[in-house]
């Protein structure tokens, strides 16, 4: 009679052993080490100069972090190259959750339409991790100009076509501003600039002749006298601005809001990407935030992270259009 030697099949055994074994250690101890996070400063990188819209909301966001996550939380602005010089530097950054980007609609839907051979690719590099906040912009000429109007800035351009030059921040803004153009028959030349800030003074130092831009920058400049708001991109006027009409009203068939959003390198933990999204969305609720964002014509979102890919997927697909429509090429 042929007998088993159990001897045979002791090392199989032992070795389900030691892997069940490993198992039980492993599962805790790797999410004890995802648990752990942060244990250094986080940084969250702006792609543009600061003083945005998308600065601001990086700094508030930053503020708020830091105590809740118990370490450093740093914002530190990389801007250039229509903001693909930060956002590749964070989509190429490793996935462990110390480098964020707070990206404006710009890099992320804008940059794939316009930009033909980009450095990143805002999809497969980058992790959605939340909505922050959305805006509207303002299309506003210095003190000095006869335009009194959108209206009346039109004809002007008309009649000059060769005198009026707009600024704007980044490509994203460019693209919206040669939508109005199509729509209306404006007629200026773009002269981009790297963030806000030198492109609004751009204006005041009438090296151009008007600028598209978002509300936060500007609003001391337009409380002072300085420039002169002559439409709003909004659905309806802002409560800042009552007296500025919106692009509609003066039979310009468009309304567009921008949004700042944060993301990580793809590959990031989900862990970590839930932390970060639950404490943006708190953030985002808190009263003080709100009415600080309130007065800067920035509204606090804070969604979760499928409904910020969704967003991106779809307004890729829709600038993507608009701008096969008009003719506008990457380059």
């Amino acid at each position: 009679m042929k007998t088993t030697d159990s001897t045979a099949v002791l090392p199989s055994k032992r070795m389900a052993l030691l892997l069940s074994a490993v198992a039980i250690f492993w599962v805790p101890t790797f999410a004890l080490a995802q648990a752990a996070w942060p244990t250094k400063s986080v940084k969250i990188v702006v792609p543009y100069a600061p003083g945005g819209a998308n600065d601001i909301l990086a700094r508030v966001v930053a503020e708020k972090l830091a105590p809740a996550l118990g370490q450093p939380v740093v914002v530190e602005n990389k801007p250039g190259a229509g903001a693909a010089i930060g956002t590749e530097l964070v989509a190429k950054s490793a996935p462990d959750g110390y480098t964020l980007l707070m990206a404006a609609s710009g890099p992320i839907v804008f940059n794939p339409v316009l930009v033909a051979k980009l450095s990143y690719n805002p999809v497969t590099d980058l992790m959605p991790i939340s909505l922050v906040g959305s805006f509207p912009m303002i299309l506003a000429v210095n003190e000095a100009s006869s335009a009194k109007t959108f209206s009346e800035l039109v004809n002007l351009t008309k009649a000059n076509p060769s005198k009026f030059n707009y600024s704007h921040p980044s490509a994203s803004f460019q693209l919206v501003m040669e939508l109005i153009k199509t729509q209306t028959g404006l007629k200026a030349l773009n002269v981009p600039y790297q963030g806000s800030a030198p492109s609004i003074n751009a204006v005041l130092t009438q090296e151009v002749q008007m600028t598209l831009i978002d509300s936060g920058p500007i609003a001391a400049l337009l409380k002072a006298g300085k420039l002169r708001a002559l439409a709003v991109t909004s659905e309806q006027r802002l409560a800042a601005y009552p007296q500025v009409p919106t692009l509609k009203e003066q039979g310009v068939d468009l309304s567009v809001n921008f949004w700042s959003g944060l993301l990580a390198p793809s590959g990031t933990p989900p862990v970590v990407v839930k932390r970060v999204q639950e404490e943006v969305a708190r953030i985002m609720a808190m009263p003080d935030v709100k009415e600080r964002m309130g007065k800067l014509d920035i509204k606090p979102v804070g969604g979760a992270s499928a409904d910020f890919a969704k967003v991106i997927s779809q307004e890729i697909q829709l600038w993507t259009q608009v701008a096969k429509d008009n003719n506008i090429k990457a380059e």
